[in-house]
């Protein structure tokens, strides 16, 4: 569990990105959506703000999951990342009036129970000499 900070850093930068990415492309300008060369399209999208910090703030989740992967087994670390559905469900709702249904409610809570049995199943600290061994075996 000493990890654990990193997995939720990596969740909330993971779903901080999806929301910017949807504010910026919903609020592109006509003129950017109206544009016929798709380099230039593209550039314009890429580079206006909240599109642009959206994929910064992906990197900056997928460095501190690279982090996570080189301490934690990915069996532990990667189902934490589905946290980051619950964030954006509920922030999209609130921010961008998004539907949250009784389905998603639902699936939601689900999410919520099967990262808690996650979170329990065990030790999430990988033992380098099992897999460095595992290594030499496979490519024996």
């Amino acid at each position: 569990m000493k990890y654990i900070i990193f997995i939720l850093f990596t969740v909330a930068t993971n779903a901080a990105a999806q929301l910017m990415l949807k504010q910026g492309m919903t609020t592109l300008s006509p003129s950017v959506l109206a544009q016929e060369n798709i380099i230039l399209k593209l550039l314009m999208v890429v580079f206006s703000p909240w599109v642009f910090f959206g994929l910064a703030t992906f990197v900056i989740s997928m460095a501190s999951h690279m982090f996570v992967l080189s301490k934690v087994d990915l069996s532990f670390a990667y189902p934490f990342l589905s946290l980051a559905y619950v964030l954006v469900a509920v922030l999209a709702w609130q921010l961008f009036g998004e539907e949250l249904g009784a389905y998603k409610i639902a699936g939601i809570i689900f999410i919520c129970i099967g990262t808690v049995l996650i979170a329990q199943s065990g030790s999430p600290v990988q033992d380098p000499t099992i897999s460095q061994t595992t290594t030499e075996e496979y490519h024996s």
